[in-house]
């Protein structure tokens, strides 16, 4: 969907979930700003229960000058188109109001119905989904501070001072904003109330600690999603722990915050393996956190309390975990098969010709940024679904030729290059050309049946996380030489020895 298509409509109406946060807030205003740019009569408001009392969502409002209104339940607008952010149209947490014409922005899984809809639960936050539909209608948010600063924070605080941040277009929006650093500063120092404190130091009694494998789970009341995080930022500085999962209940279903002090496990994996098919989630390698969805949760595990389902879950991720440090082990072959590489389409780009060499950038990609700098030695290679790394010139030549043919990118996320030192950011997709694999060498490889993390030789502090499904793969003159490939890539990527001698005839 795109905002330029809801401008037939003259009069709109923007409303925010009940009690709304910053998030909610701030995807309204940036709606609002839109759309009165263009001519509309708009308005935001919100409805439920209560007004607006929390003293950073307060100062948020006054401060952006944010022109929401409260409204009673079951408010009927007439003929204006009704936008729902931040929340689905008929969905428990925002109170039902009426119009001719309904529309939803959100970044929550639901099942709200209406005329136009945009969900992207992928995202960290619905201030970055309204950022990007502005962007995509080259809406200038120079001129605008107020509306940045809203919509930083609303990220910030979706995201746990954006510690859960997976997705780059979450990162595009950070780097993208001309925010007040000031008024951030004054929202969040207004961030915890009397009540949430206790809410803390209750939780924080109440644990459930695992000797074994050294993590703690604890229940929290509801409670603003930063609080979780301020919970196991202290938990984790416990001796005793590793690893610790803080959750309360949420928006008709579960927030989670991850800590991590172990290399072993990284929070964000743990927390898109806790949130698997029933929500979202992400973040850092330390700190992360996810949603799981009320609605799911129950039609996956029919009636399973929450309490059990983290017991259980966490249990599981430990007990059927393999850890494989290939510096010190040797992986057995047994059930490995051989597979030959296909030719596949890429791309590739030759930063030195862009940019002087030494230049320091990073590239933004869906699998998180990589910081090089421009190389004259060195292609920019672009993978199936976005994947980027780095390849020398000369192998370059060896495994790949150069296709006279406009390379077509078809993944979710163009990956960019972001200048560090000037605060730039070019599209690489627009510098790439287009090449295809000769090497059709082959590799070892078996499916897994349980999580594995492999430590390679290479790099001793990360590990590539397979879980069943995918691949465990080896070269056959370095069987030390130990990765994981994901299911849809491998398939993509290898055929069989069969399948490569029929393709070959």
């Amino acid at each position: 969907m795109r905002l330029s298509e809801l401008e037939i409509y003259s009069d709109i109406v923007i409303q925010a979930h009940d009690n709304p946060d910053p998030d909610a807030i701030a995807s309204a205003f940036g709606l609002y700003v839109y759309f009165t740019s263009k001519g509309k009569n708009a308005r935001i408001i919100y409805s439920g229960r209560s007004k607006i009392q929390k003293t950073n969502v307060v100062l948020l409002v006054e401060s952006c000058g944010v022109p929401i209104e409260f409204v009673e339940p079951e408010t009927d607008f007439g003929d204006v188109l009704l936008i729902t952010v931040d929340c689905q149209y008929g969905e428990g947490n925002v109170s039902k109001c009426t119009a001719k014409t309904t529309a939803i922005i959100d970044h929550h899984q639901g099942s709200g119905i209406s005329d136009y809809r945009d969900v992207r639960p992928y995202l960290g936050s619905c201030s970055t989904l309204v950022w990007y539909l502005m962007e995509k209608e080259g809406f200038d948010f120079s001129e605008n501070t107020l509306l940045c600063t809203a919509l930083y924070y609303g990220l910030m605080t979706d995201t746990g001072n954006f510690m859960e941040v997976s997705h780059p277009l979450d990162r595009d929006m950070m780097d993208s904003l001309d925010y007040s650093k000031n008024l951030v500063k004054l929202f969040s120092n207004s961030n915890i109330t009397l009540n949430e404190l206790e809410i803390a130091g209750q939780a924080l009694i109440h644990y459930e600690y695992d000797e074994e494998d050294k993590y703690l789970i604890i229940y929290s009341k509801p409670c603003d999603p930063n609080i979780l995080g301020l919970i196991n930022d202290i938990a984790l500085q416990v001796d005793q722990v590793l690893v610790s999962v803080v959750y309360n209940e949420f928006n008709r279903g579960y927030k989670l915050s991850v800590r991590s002090c172990t290399k072993e496990v990284k929070a964000n994996e743990l927390a898109g393996y806790l949130t698997e098919d029933i929500g979202s989630g992400g973040g850092h390698i330390d700190k992360a956190g996810g949603y799981i969805d009320g609605d799911q949760f129950e039609k996956k595990y029919n009636g399973e309390d929450i309490e059990e389902y983290f017991r259980e879950r966490l249990k599981r991720y430990f007990k059927s975990c393999s850890i494989i440090y290939t510096k010190d082990t040797q992986i057995s072959l047994e059930g490995m098969k051989v597979y030959y590489k296909k030719r596949i389409k890429r791309g590739f780009v030759d930063l030195s010709e862009i940019l002087p060499e030494d230049t320091a950038i990073t590239v933004r990609t869906l699998e998180g940024d990589i910081d090089i700098k421009v190389d004259k030695d060195f292609y920019i290679m672009i993978g199936i679904k976005g994947e980027v790394w780095p390849i020398k010139k000369e192998k370059f030549h060896k495994t790949y030729e150069v296709l006279d043919e406009k390379y077509e990118f078809r993944g979710e996320y163009e990956p960019a290059v972001h200048l560090r030192n000037e605060g730039k950011t070019l599209n690489l997709i627009s510098s790439a050309k287009t090449c295809i694999n000769v090497d059709t060498s082959c590799i070892l490889a078996r499916e897994l049946n349980k999580i594995v993390k492999i430590f390679t030789t290479w790099d001793e502090e990360k590990y590539f996380y397979g879980k069943p499904g995918d691949f465990i793969a080896c070269v056959p003159e370095n069987t030390q030489d130990v990765y994981v490939i994901e299911r849809d890539i491998f398939f993509k990527s290898y055929e069989s020895k069969e399948e490569a001698e029929v393709s070959n005839k």
